[in-house]
């Protein structure tokens, strides 16, 4: 590593703003790619001759890297250094793009979608820990992890909008490409600028078992609820699944409070603010991955929008999330304590989602949706910010890469639920709905309009849920995050392994 990679203890790095903007650049390339490639999906499958049954293992065998290695990948974090796993996840995430881009055949595709995923959870953890140790004062802290939380809630929602013009006005093999100058502008800038803290590695030998529990146990949970979602709940393997999940996992936590140097310290996770986050972040996340996919269908399908338009009508929700994250939850951030940010949040997002249980097919875009998403965005982004800097707050800087990894981890195995469940759901009622009605229905344009009334029934039955499981992230938050207001200063621990300032919490 050169001379100017690391800085000294408790002085605040110059370029910590310029560092900011690199890891901004990548965690949106990452965010993006996970709504990018649905909209270039059916382009793809035609293209590389995928079938319909296997067409899902675009996004699953993304799923199961990113998820199953999250915890591997925050643990090589602190043990190479953050800097260097996150220059290293960029150049492997822009080669397997490549790959995917350039893809002849469904395994070359599967396979480049896999290493995606695994190079993702070597930079997403190292990303958000990297800001965790950089960004000590209070002030600073709060803006910088304003900027990563509209980024990390409203990314989403871009990489609907770039996924429809690429797919529509160049080629699918573009939402691939796109991640190229992505990664190659963050890892060059994150190179030259980026100083990480001396005094933050975490040594120990890497806890094998630890490692290959926690990966089978999450890859087993992930594909679990995947297969729920093509196959049914009730579905051997899927059950199979969610068994060896638990015993896995279960396994990993007896192994972990047993190990001299654990994968995942416990402590990281029993702290009840760092606890309440992952809970209510995990939670928050399946309703809006539910949502994405329920109002993607509904503006494509039953409104007739084009995937560019459908992308542009998302914006609302983007600008409510940067909104909610940069005005309302840096501003207020140093002010009051974090729940009384994270709760309200999640209650404006909830009533956001009410306001959408009133979907029909005739609903105005303008007078529903539109103030819906705002609320939604606003609500989001108010409450991931705290979130994301109280989930790494207080931590040891040698756990600083595996706690920024646990909270990847809520999303994606919230994301995981949130689209199994809430689909299952949907499907549900939908079902229920056309059975009871197309008996009514005698010419075709009836019994097409009662396919799309079913449709719409879905959804707004699930958006129910998705109500219920916001306001659930909302009590828990207020219940179990109880840090009090950021003090405006910063402390550094006696230790070398603590040198690294954090700001004091007060309880």
């Amino acid at each position: 590593m050169s001379e100017t990679a690391v800085k000294a203890p408790g002085v605040p790095d110059a370029n910590r703003w310029k560092a900011l903007a690199f890891i901004a650049i990548a965690q949106l390339m990452v965010v993006l790619d996970a709504t990018i490639v649905n909209i270039a999906m059916p382009s793809a499958q035609q293209d590389l001759g995928i079938s319909d049954g296997n067409r899902q293992w675009i996004v699953t065998a993304y799923a199961l890297a990113f998820g199953g290695l999250l915890l591997f990948g925050g643990r090589i974090a602190d043990l190479w250094g953050r800097k260097r796993a996150f220059v290293a996840g960029l150049g492997g995430f822009a080669a397997a793009s490549a790959l995917g881009g350039a893809a002849t055949n469904e395994a070359m595709m599967f396979g480049a979608r896999a290493l995606q995923g695994a190079f993702g959870a070597l930079l997403a953890p190292a990303a958000l820990s990297l800001l965790a140790v950089m960004f000590t004062d209070a002030k600073e802290r709060a803006k910088a992890f304003g900027i990563y939380g509209a980024i990390a809630g409203g990314g989403g929602a871009v990489g609907l909008i770039l996924g429809g013009f690429l797919t529509e006005y160049l080629d699918w093999r573009w939402t691939f490409f796109v991640n190229i100058p992505f990664a190659v502008v963050a890892a060059a800038g994150a190179y030259f600028v980026i100083r990480e803290p001396e005094g933050g590695r975490n040594r120990s030998s890497l806890d094998i078992p630890g490692v290959i529990l926690s990966t089978l146990g999450l890859v087993s949970l992930v594909y679990g609820f995947t297969r729920a979602e093509s196959d049914g709940w009730s579905d051997s393997l899927t059950v199979g699944m969610f068994v060896a999940s638990a015993v896995l996992l279960a396994a990993f936590v007896i192994v972990e409070s047993r190990v001299k140097a654990p994968l995942l310290p416990l402590r990281v996770i029993t702290e009840r603010n760092r606890g309440g986050v992952y809970l209510s972040l995990g939670l928050a996340i399946i309703a809006m991955f539910g949502l994405f996919l329920f109002l993607t269908y509904y503006l494509q399908v039953v409104k007739g929008y084009s995937p560019v338009k459908t992308g542009f009508a998302f914006l609302p929700m983007i600008a409510g999330m940067i909104t909610g994250s940069t005005q309302i939850g840096a501003r207020l951030m140093t002010r009051v304590a974090p729940r009384l940010l994270m709760g309200p949040g999640f209650l404006v997002a909830a009533l956001g989602m009410l306001l959408l249980t009133r979907l029909e097919i005739g609903s105005s875009y303008a007078a529903l949706l539109l103030p819906a998403m705002l609320l939604l965005g606003l609500g989001m982004g108010t409450a991931f910010m705290p979130a994301m800097s109280l989930a790494t707050l207080g931590v040891e800087p040698r756990d600083a890469g595996v706690a920024s990894a646990m909270v990847n981890t809520s999303q994606q195995v919230g994301g995981a639920i949130g689209t199994a469940l809430l689909n299952t759901i949907a499907a549900s009622a939908t079902t229920s709905y056309i059975k009871d009605h197309i008996a009514g229905a005698t010419s075709r344009p009836q019994q097409q309009l009662v396919q799309l009334e079913g449709m719409v029934e879905g959804y707004t039955s699930a958006i129910w849920f998705a109500v219920g499981i916001l306001f659930a992230a909302a009590v828990i938050a207020l219940t179990l995050v109880n840090a009090g207001k950021p003090d405006m200063g910063t402390v550094t621990g006696a230790s070398a392994e603590d040198a690294v300032p954090v700001p004091v919490v007060a309880h």
